[in-house]
């Protein structure tokens, strides 16, 4: 059981994306790792370092704004065990997403993260 990535979240009008991933192309010296539309929400999500930006309409953003990061990690079965044996809430069960499967979990200390195994 691993986090293998830490994302810190950045939400922004559609209108911005392509200037903040040059930015954050720029500042980390690396590519786009991630570019995607996410249909089911009107989001638009982007990759760049340790930056996850998160594209769309103050309405399509606000459900997501809740959540302060996002951790990549190895096994989200295992995660989700850990996670409610330490006293987190999942507030939203294992579901399957563009990059694999997802949950999103309140910690006992009242963040909320979304987590992401890739698949």
């Amino acid at each position: 059981m691993q986090i293998l990535k830490v994302l810190t979240r950045v939400y922004l009008n559609p209108t911005d994306l392509d200037d903040a991933i040059a930015f954050y192309e720029n500042l980390f010296k690396e590519s786009c790792w991630l570019l995607f539309q996410y249909s089911e929400t009107d989001l638009e999500l982007a990759g760049v370092g340790s930056i996850l930006l998160i594209a769309g309409s103050a309405e399509a953003l606000s459900p997501f704004k809740s959540t302060q990061a996002t951790f990549l990690v190895d096994s989200l079965h295992d995660f989700r065990e850990a996670l409610t044996e330490q006293g987190a809430v999942i507030l939203a069960e294992p579901n399957k997403v563009p990059t694999g499967a997802n949950m999103r979990a309140r910690h006992p200390d009242g963040t909320i993260i979304e987590y992401i195994e890739f698949g």
